[in-house]
């Protein structure tokens, strides 16, 4: 990352007026929530059983209770706060300049910076839903229970409303993010090295003017985009103005 990357990002944003930010892992690492698959992630953790088959539907259903300790201890990080990224999306959105965050990420921060239109295609861990009676309930209600938490008006099994492996993703999110993404004039691809498919597939729709990477390694659609900066994604977007 340099000085000319950052102007010719200015001069992108400055531009455009139908913004889209498609974020990943890498933007929520700067508040402390560990990448998956960097070498301190959850994927190199050691467990009983690997981490991509206990967060699992098979799983899930199987063992609910083992299930519940690793994502208690692997997957809430309920001290993390949004940060420069996360804000910087937020102010874009409020300045009428973007037409929302498409995320893989499942953790709440986009909100809780104060973007309004937030497309999980993974889900969240703030919802959670009784598998039996659909009962919504919150994080905090997840937390204040131990072991399996289980439903207060029929006592079935809480689960949360994040997609596991085996599951498809929604279709309602999958459609407004294909259309958000489709209308977008510029698509910033932010924090996600796009090997999780079928959401890496989503750029896809993209038909706009600029394609914007901001990542720390290569990605397969670098080839494909207009701009590509190496650095961590709140120290780049820290540096953009919203005017």
């Amino acid at each position: 990352m340099n000085y000319d990357d950052i102007s010719a990002l200015q001069a992108i944003m400055d531009a455009s007026r139908k913004i889209v930010f498609f974020t990943g892992a890498g933007v929520s690492t700067e508040s402390g929530i560990p990448d998956f698959r960097n070498t301190d992630g959850l994927y190199n953790q050691s467990y009983r059983y690997p981490p991509e088959t206990i967060i699992s539907h098979d799983f899930f259903m199987a063992d609910p209770e083992e299930f519940y300790r690793f994502y208690r201890d692997r997957m809430i990080y309920q001290d993390a706060r949004p940060n420069a990224a996360h804000l910087k999306m937020a102010e874009f959105e409020k300045a009428g300049r973007s037409l929302g965050v498409v995320t893989q990420n499942i953790d709440g921060l986009h909100q809780l910076a104060g973007s309004k239109k937030v497309y999980e295609l993974h889900g969240a861990i703030t919802r959670n839903y009784c598998t039996h009676c659909h009962q919504f309930y919150s994080l905090k209600d997840i937390l204040e229970q131990t072991g399996v938490p289980h439903c207060e008006k029929c006592g079935s099994i809480i689960k949360p409303d994040v997609v596991l492996y085996q599951e498809s993703l929604d279709y309602d999110v999958i459609n407004k993010a294909v259309d958000t993404i489709s209308q977008a004039d510029t698509l910033v691809v932010a924090g996600t090295s796009l090997v999780v498919y079928p959401a890496a597939g989503f750029l896809n729709y993209f038909r706009g003017r600029n394609l914007v990477l901001i990542n720390l390694s290569v990605t397969s659609a670098d080839r494909g985009a207009n701009l590509v900066i190496r650095g961590k994604v709140g120290e780049v977007l820290s540096q953009i103005e919203v005017r």
